[in-house]
């Protein structure tokens, strides 16, 4: 009886008993076309793309080099690892809360924090349940009734820190993604978490417009919205307009608070998002006292103050934990003497440090630190 093998839908994927295909010419042309989709997918990632670039060309990009049905992209705050923006391939975006819920609320398999903190921040649903999809609820849930199967996930890490998270979908078939794709996701995947840290330092000011004024957003358990003040719809419309009617990252520390509820642990949900204008914005939620058919979901909208946003600022230019504290005692003026007495090194090591840091930012001066990351923006 002849070996039944399934049809190759994807190139270089083994067959049904997970041997790879025999070599044949055809093969040796289709790594020489994956390897200029990679080339092409890192020229794209060091191109200086703003966000929205990112999310187009490198997700086209990557459709070449790991066939995918649909993709998801999302940037988060290193700090919190929450989401700070996201872009759902259809039909994904159709179900943004009920991944949210999921994610935050819900004992599943990869989720994305877990893998911001894991040594190996990529894995495939086949491969972590061993081909058990249903094992998952995700995919039970979610997944399955929109007609997908395996997906792939990676934390995107960058300088040790996690930028963003990245999930390829495909649809529900017997085959799924590849130990070699996986491989090539997490090779190519500290490139597209630095293509998205560095449309953080796209022209703009970390600075806070003295205008702005916090504000608050009020939703039910189902994350529909009850109310909202002017200040928090002003807040709200500088960040970059979604598919859902507030943008992802309310609802993301919305879904954290509830996930919380369920499991208390750790601080009130909190995440730090860059306006489209540079300012950045904190939105933290918490539940409103009351009686039980009024303690809704809270979510504070509020402008971070300069200083407060540099932490983030020096992480997304790349600073070591040494040179990032030598950048933030330069910010509060001190010398180089009182710096080395500070953090018990020479002064020819601050100033070692200190040229790092004006490499890495692009300055040639303090002054032109502080005027970076402390003044406010131009009128």
């Amino acid at each position: 009886m002849p070996l039944i093998v399934w049809p190759n839908r994807y190139p270089n994927h083994p067959n049904d008993l997970g041997f790879p295909f025999p070599p044949l010419a055809s093969d040796t042309v289709d790594m020489a076309r994956s390897g200029r989709a990679e080339q092409d997918l890192l020229r794209l990632c060091h191109g200086g793309m703003d966000r929205e670039g990112v999310r187009r060309e490198v997700l086209r990009a990557l459709r070449r080099l790991i066939p995918n049905d649909a993709a998801f992209l999302a940037t988060a705050d290193p700090e919190t690892l929450l989401l700070t923006g996201a872009w759902p391939d259809e039909p994904l975006g159709t179900v943004t809360q009920l991944f949210l819920d999921n994610e935050f609320g819900r004992d599943d398999v990869n989720k994305f924090a877990t893998l911001a903190t894991a040594a190996r921040p990529v894995a495939s649903l086949d491969s972590t349940t061993r081909r058990d999809r249903p094992a998952s609820e995700r995919y039970r849930e979610i997944m399955r009734p929109l007609g997908l199967g395996d997906e792939l996930r990676s934390a995107l890490i960058a300088g040790g820190q996690c930028w963003g998270y990245l999930c390829l979908h495909r649809e529900d078939h017997e085959l799924g993604f590849t130990a070699a794709e996986a491989a090539t996701l997490a090779r190519v995947s500290p490139h597209i978490a630095q293509a998205l840290r560095n449309t953080m330092l796209l022209p703009g000011s970390p600075a806070a417009d003295p205008a702005l004024r916090p504000g608050v957003v009020l939703l039910a358990d189902d994350l529909s919205t009850i109310a909202m003040t002017p200040e928090a719809e002003h807040l709200l419309s500088l960040l970059e307009p979604g598919q859902l009617p507030l943008p992802v990252a309310v609802y993301g520390v919305a879904a954290a608070l509830r996930g919380l509820e369920r499991h208390p642990a750790g601080p009130l949900p909190s995440t730090r998002v860059r306006t489209r204008a540079g300012p950045w914005l904190n939105l933290h939620a918490s539940r409103l006292a009351g009686p039980p058919d009024a303690a809704h979901i809270t979510v504070v909208a509020e402008p971070v103050e300069p200083r407060a946003a540099v932490p983030l600022m020096l992480s997304a230019h790349g600073l070591t934990a040494r040179e990032a504290e030598v950048a933030t005692l330069v910010l509060r003026g001190n010398p180089t003497r009182t710096i080395s007495a500070t953090l018990h090194i020479s002064a020819h090591t601050v100033q070692d440090h200190l040229k790092a840091v004006f490499d890495k930012t692009g300055v040639r001066s303090r002054r032109d630190l502080v005027a970076l990351l402390l003044s406010p923006p131009p009128p």
